[in-house]
């Protein structure tokens, strides 16, 4: 069984996000970007499946400046066999996302895709979906538990009632939420072995779509600054200033 695995390069969960004075965008000049770390989740229950004698092969890929080669590295020291980067400057929505990845698809005839259920950047999570409408796969979305059975594959979901496992018929597309897996550490020796895993250069321009935006970013605004809190001496300090000041109580 073949598995392509999306990855996306975000800024690092632990960085603390700027805004452009202009308030166009976010700031990314000399910020610590980082592989998605849902992407990451994906990443890692590929290489499981392939450990286990279920997967044959690992492909990851991404969309973005030859910057996101960095993360197409970080993904095959984890364990990916061969990497794809689909070349472009330009800053794409989901919709346009998912159509390239259709054509990955295409190519490739993976039987599973694997992907994050959203990243920490734009926090959309739409491209799972819609990659599954674009190739007509079954889908299982904020996947916890992945279970491959004969030429199916259960899937155990997250969802408000609690868990949901759904059935689905390879192939199919799973994305996944955070408690599916704990993903592992590249050793030394893997990120040596990664320099040399084939990585592929495909250009956006050549797949022939129509990559016009559907949204447009207006602004980028920080959130409100929060007032630092007061320590008060007594509860019934505490009982007058919700009362009287904050007026939550009456």
């Amino acid at each position: 069984m073949k598995v392509l695995v999306p990855i996306k390069r975000v800024i690092d969960y632990n960085v603390k996000v700027r805004v452009k004075a202009d308030n166009s965008n976010v700031d990314l000049a000399n910020v610590k970007m980082a592989l998605n770390p849902f992407c990451e989740i994906a990443v890692e229950e590929a290489v499981r499946l392939k450990e286990a004698g279920t997967a044959t092969e690992v492909i990851v890929v991404s969309i973005g400046n030859k910057s996101c080669q960095e993360q197409l590295r970080t993904a095959l020291a984890l364990g990916a066999d061969r990497a794809i980067h689909i070349d472009t400057e330009l800053t794409f929505d989901a919709l346009n996302i998912a159509k390239l990845l259709q054509k990955i698809v295409e190519e490739e005839q993976p039987q599973l895709v694997i992907l994050g259920k959203q990243s920490i950047d734009s926090d959309n999570n739409q491209t799972g979906q819609m990659l599954g409408a674009l190739t007509g796969f079954s889908q299982g979305t904020f996947a916890s538990e992945i279970k491959v059975v004969g030429e199916k594959i259960n899937v155990t979901r997250e969802v408000d009632s609690g868990l949901q496992t759904v059935a689905l018929t390879l192939p199919a597309i799973v994305t996944t939420d955070l408690r599916l897996n704990e993903p592992r550490y590249a050793s030394l020796p893997n990120i040596m072995k990664a320099k040399r895993k084939p990585l592929v250069v495909k250009l956006a321009a050549d797949f022939g779509i129509d990559l016009t935006p559907r949204t447009q970013l207006l602004k980028v605004s920080p959130p409100k600054e929060r007032q630092a809190g007061i320590i008060v001496e007594s509860i019934d300090e505490l009982v007058e200033k919700l009362r009287n000041e904050a007026k939550v109580i009456s």
